[in-house]
């Protein structure tokens, strides 16, 4: 009898990279102290106590517990619309608003809507590994854009637009990135929004850390200003960090109301809507807790002078690129394989961080710590395990 087997555009991809870098803890024996995981991006402190109060009253609702629209709720595709105008100062509505399950799903949505098995998208390298493994199973094909390590891994124009010509679909970028932390300048993101729009391309820009930029910062980009951005442009968010909530799954994608039409289509056929009771908490919890939310941005600047002043302080170690949420660290062991050297770390020093090269090509000399979900005080005790 013939086996049946998987699909193999599945089957051919790595097992999921958390879990298996938090594996190698397992055989840490304590000597140094607790573990220190600067592995998964989460938020080192929790959500409001108004927020817990809003998520519990929604949750009781009866109405919450029966279908919701598939765009997401009103509720929070105006609030939602009306603090993206807000930090922009641009003229969004609800109609370019669609919620869904989490960003990764915002991406997977977008890319389904936007590209075809058989296509290719430009992501850079490096990239989220998520991204690539998304168009890896769709049978996308990926086209690399270099990021100079000189230059702060800030992608490079030319090669975006040698990635334009060979006739990928569109660039998928992540500011703040995920994973080395690096800031895309307005200008930068303006030029890469025209080149796409040269070629008649997408540009997705995943916003997810957009919450902890400097406070003094500005608008990320002006690319909601432009005329006919909605033929060229897909935004994605997330309400997982900013609100402390990842395990209730909420993002949110901003596009063209003829993009969000085909979102929905798919949506319907993938989780028919994103969380309701989350959704209508987060509609509340969106003006009530902006105060909160920038001490919140204040709170992760300060644990990313802290581990600029530990790397400063520890020889052989360099912060390549540190912004948001990461910092993406160059290693001293030389042409050991960045795996070897963070397999090492948690086994023997108890800190758990992900290989660079999970991230793309060439990333062996690099480690990603996402130091958010430590704070000052645990992340200075890293001098001492990295010597």
């Amino acid at each position: 009898m013939p086996l049946a087997h998987p699909n193999p555009l599945v089957a051919r991809l790595s097992p999921p990279p958390i879990p298996s870098v938090l594996a190698w803890a397992g055989d840490y024996d304590g000597a140094k102290g607790p573990l220190i995981d600067l592995s998964q991006a989460v938020p080192g402190y929790p959500a409001h106590p108004e927020m817990l109060r809003l998520l519990g009253e929604a949750a009781a609702s009866p109405a919450m517990t029966s279908y919701g629209a598939i765009e997401g709720e009103e509720v929070l595709r105006k609030a939602y619309a009306t603090h993206v105008s807000a930090v922009y100062g641009a003229s969004v509505s609800a109609a370019n608003i669609h919620i869904t399950s989490g960003c990764n799903q915002a991406f997977m949505c977008s890319t389904i809507a936007l590209a075809k098995s058989g296509e290719t998208m430009g992501l850079t390298n490096p990239f989220y590994f998520n991204h690539e493994t998304t168009l890896s199973m769709l049978g996308i094909g990926r086209v690399l854009v270099d990021c100079d390590a000189a230059k702060g891994f800030l992608p490079s124009l030319v090669s975006a637009e040698k990635a334009l010509l060979s006739g990928v679909r569109g660039l998928a970028v992540v500011s703040p990135n995920n994973p080395t932390g690096a800031v895309y300048p307005p200008g930068l993101l303006r030029e890469l929004f025209q080149l796409c729009q040269k070629y008649g391309a997408w540009l997705i820009l995943d916003e997810t850390y957009r919450d902890f930029l400097p406070t003094d910062a500005g608008a990320p980009h002006d690319l909601l200003s432009i005329k006919g951005w909605e033929e060229t442009l897909v935004l994605l968010y997330s309400f997982s960090k900013s609100f402390c909530i990842p395990g209730h799954r909420l993002g949110a994608i901003t596009a063209g109301p003829r993009i969000v039409g085909e979102i929905t289509k798919i949506m319907d056929n993938m989780q028919i809507c994103a969380p309701r009771a989350a959704q209508v908490a987060v509609a509340a919890a969106l003006p009530i807790l902006a105060e909160w939310r920038v001490a919140n941005r204040l709170e992760i600047s300060r644990r990313a002078d802290a581990l600029k002043a530990v790397m400063a302080a520890t020889d052989g170690w360099s912060i390549a690129a540190v912004g948001a949420y990461f910092a993406f660290i160059r290693h001293p062991y030389g042409n050991t394989p960045s795996a070897e050297v963070a397999e090492k770390l948690a086994k023997e020093a108890g800190v758990i961080c992900i290989p660079g090269s999970y991230f793309g090509e060439g990333q062996e000399d690099y480690l990603r710590l996402a130091f958010a979900n430590a704070d000052v005080g645990v992340i200075s005790q890293l001098h001492e395990r990295l010597r």
